[in-house]
């Protein structure tokens, strides 16, 4: 049994590439520890979320708190922060860390360091925090234990004796961690101040409670009754329920300094939550708040629309629900010609916006349209100003622009030797630029490139992978922003414009974009019964057409045998006919023919 000691609890995150084995791992653990019933056990029990098991990938961090005996008789309180390990969900992987003194860093021994654990690894550094480095997958027969220990020693710099071994699925090794997480971790550090403060680290909404904040206490405690406030917004609550996850909510008397847990405390409006905000006492306030985490801002923006516009009100609930479980998403509300009003969200990645679409059709049953990516485009005019765009409907007329700037990251990719050739080649199709290149143990190189954002965010990790048969791995972060040649590529169908297909490029790749959309609506716009042009623009320019052909009617089927004049006369009248209904006509587009767009690659 656990009698609360500060000296016996250890917070840890657990930290890795995508599908190197952090969930099973946690899975491990809460059996050794028996947190769960084995009859309540199955596969991934931390990702909850039907989306998450399908993808096989961690998408929120989940907190769970294990009581583990040690070999020495002392029983321990053990937080684990289970965090996601794709490139655009960081921001999840960085706010679990705030909350944390240890990380277990986990690598696959198949496959070795790839870009997301350099990523993670530097983002657990900044922290100070102690890392515990673990070969993972051991029982493989393709397992290279002997290079990926040199590879810990060379890339990361950390000592290749202090690696463990385990197996997370037979579970070899997993009692040696929580032995050596024990010893090389510390236990929470006592607090400068007495005053109650807990770092706010997630949140969840539960429709019948309100907000469920997820905290990190630092010093103070909580429990049921206590006035508490929150120091970023200055609002007031009182706690109605504490508790920890084990792994799911159970109800405490109280939460002391050093321990994670939940807070209910009847908070009706997720926008009330800010992620990083320190909870204080109300009667006795913290003198100043915890630093919180920076921040990190959107980098791909696109619309979301309701393919029924009745269901608007319902799209706007849901993406409020959705924005409190993630505070990375970005919503402002827009509107369009062709898709009526919607949402246009900033997203981390393309990841990102595919769970968040994937999460509203799903959780909310909801039908939705999502626009083409982009990104944010700063736009110099000749007065000085500055304007941001992201959204090609709101690019101003080009004799007004001086020069636009675009944004570029650093990208650190990994890939065997062999296949050096076709990466390069995609990274000159993306406009890449080499910074440098590194060889690493076991013919493998990391290749360190500056990459437009506007090119990697669409399909780049997918032909990265394609040309590498799977190996290859990178990881990007924000760089600067540089002059850019870029315009607005215009799509007219029946010479009126449609937004949603517009888009912002670079005039190198306009051409081949604008026929490549044109092609595409050509196959999934229903034939009328009049010509319809589908055109790309460029200012006045066309750059590429296709036409899609009238639906034919044989109006001189009723004519056998006499003059051709009577066949001349009827094929007039039709003509004058297909000219009026060309200039009153209107083409609908089916919203099938935005999806099947919006798929298209070039």
């Amino acid at each position: 049994m656990f009698h609360y000691n500060k000296d016996f609890i250890r917070n840890f995150s657990i930290i890795a590439h995508i599908d190197h084995g952090k969930s099973t791992l946690a899975d491990r653990m809460l059996e050794i520890t028996n947190t769960i019933p084995l009859r309540e056990m199955h596969d991934q029990i931390l990702d909850d979320m039907d989306l998450e098991r399908e993808k096989g990938i961690t998408i929120k961090a989940h907190p769970v708190t294990l009581y583990y005996t040690a070999k020495n008789n002392s029983t321990y309180q053990m937080n684990i922060i289970d965090t996601p390990g794709h490139v655009d969900f960081t921001y999840e992987v960085s706010r679990s860390l705030s909350a944390c003194e240890g990380a277990l860093l986990i690598i696959d021994a198949t496959q070795g360091i790839q870009a997301q654990t350099l990523a993670n690894v530097y983002l657990a550094l900044e922290r100070d925090l102690e890392i515990i480095p673990i070969l993972n997958k051991i029982d493989l027969p393709a397992a290279d234990i002997e290079g990926c220990k040199k590879q810990i020693e060379e890339l990361l710099g950390l000592d290749p004796d202090s690696v463990l071994l385990t197996s997370a699925k037979t579970g070899q090794g997993v009692i040696d961690i929580l032995e050596r997480i024990i010893t090389a971790f510390p236990s929470p550090k006592k607090n400068q101040y007495e005053t109650l403060q807990a770092l706010v680290f997630d949140s969840h909404y539960d429709p019948y409670r309100g907000v469920m904040v997820y905290v990190r206490l630092l010093s103070g405690e909580i429990k049921k009754g206590l006035k508490i406030k929150m120091m970023a917004t200055n609002k007031s609550y009182e706690v109605l329920e504490v508790g920890i996850f084990s792994p799911h909510e159970k109800p405490q008397e109280i939460l002391r300094p050093g321990e994670v847990g939940y807070i209910v405390a009847n908070i009706k409006k997720p926008s009330d939550i800010k992620i990083g905000d320190t909870i204080t006492s109300e009667k006795n306030p913290s003198p100043t708040p915890l630093p919180g985490f920076k921040l990190i801002k959107p980098v791909v923006f696109a619309g979301i629309y309701p393919v029924d516009a009745s269901d608007f009100e319902q799209l706007r609930d849901a993406i409020t629900k959705l924005q409190l479980n993630d505070s990375a998403l970005h919503v402002e509300q827009e509107s369009s010609h062709a898709l009526g009003f919607g949402f246009r969200c900033g997203f981390l990645g393309l990841l990102h916006l595919e769970i968040v679409a994937e999460r509203l059709r799903r959780e909310f049953n909801l039908d939705i349209i999502t626009t083409a990516p982009s990104v944010i485009y700063k736009i110099h005019m000749h007065k000085e100003q500055i304007i941001d765009v992201d959204n090609p409907a709101h690019f101003p007329d080009p004799t007004y622009i001086n020069f636009i700037e675009e944004p570029w990251v650093k990208c650190h990719i990994l890939i065997p030797s062999e296949y050096l050739g076709a990466l390069m080649a995609l990274a000159l199709d993306k406009r890449g630029e080499l910074l440098k290149t590194e060889s690493m143990l076991g013919s493998r190189l990391m290749l360190t490139y500056h990459f437009p954002l506007n090119e990697i965010i669409t399909d780049f990790n997918d032909k990265l992978k394609s040309i590498t048969k799977g190996y290859g791995s990178f990881d990007y972060e924000i760089d600067s922003y540089q002059k850019s040649d870029i315009i607005k590529l215009e799509i007219r169908v029946n010479e009126e414009p449609v937004d949603p297909f517009s888009c912002l490029i670079h005039r190198s790749k306009a051409d081949s974009k604008g026929r490549a959309i044109c092609k595409k609506l050509k196959e999934v716009i229903p034939r009328q019964l009049f010509k319809v042009p589908i055109q790309a623009a460029i200012g006045g320019k066309i750059v590429a057409r296709e036409t899609i052909n009238a639906l034919a009617k044989n109006v001189t089927a009723k004519c056998y045998g006499g003059d051709i004049t009577r066949k001349r006369k009827l094929w007039e009248k039709q003509k004058k006919g297909k000219l009026k209904m060309k200039e009153i006509g209107k083409v609908n587009i089916p919203q099938q023919a935005f999806l099947e767009v919006l798929k298209s690659e070039e």
